[in-house]
């Protein structure tokens, strides 16, 4: 959706286009790219600087209208909620579990994050999902009390692998 503002007021992708000495048009992405394309040559000099110029110009317009449309404080944010995740999932690591819930929620969190996606049929994915699965009904018939049962489970949406202890 944003992408398609970009557009609509003429900004696209970064970009610039280069004519090589061949006669041909090539559009590069990033100053790597262009770098590529031209090589490092002394008789690239004029052209690579106004093909530098050409692609600031339009970073610049980029930049401008991804602040204006929220985009890059989106993609803030987003970058944030991930170390804040990955910071998570260390601590998990790092942190024993005490309890038969505690186990179940590091393989939760673990199927979460590292399953491409649900019910992968790839190992690991199907042997943690039955480890879970085991571990939850083994817990839930020795400790009832920590699940949620029946219509409150319903309401909280599917889960993998059946896991819903109380929190």
């Amino acid at each position: 959706m944003i992408h398609s503002r970009f557009f609509n007021i003429g900004v696209g992708f970064p970009c610039a286009t280069v004519c090589v000495p061949e006669g041909e048009d090539v559009a590069v992405h990033s100053i790597e790219a262009l770098n590529e394309v031209l090589g490092e040559g002394p008789d690239m000099a004029a052209l690579r600087e106004k093909a530098e110029a050409d692609f600031a110009a339009h970073q610049a317009r980029w930049d401008a209208a991804a602040e204006e449309a929220g985009y890059t404080a989106a993609l803030k944010a987003e970058c944030e909620a991930g170390d804040r995740a990955q910071d998570l999932l260390e601590a998990f690591s790092t942190t024993p579990a005490t309890t038969l819930a505690g186990v179940a929620g590091k393989l939760d969190a673990v199927l979460r994050e590292g399953e491409a996606w649900e019910e992968c049929s790839v190992f690991p994915w199907p042997q943690i999902r039955s480890a879970l699965s085991d571990l939850v009904l083994i817990a839930e018939q020795t400790m009832p009390e920590q699940f949620i049962r029946g219509e409150q489970r319903r309401k909280l949406g599917k889960r993998r692998a059946g896991c819903c202890f109380r929190a």
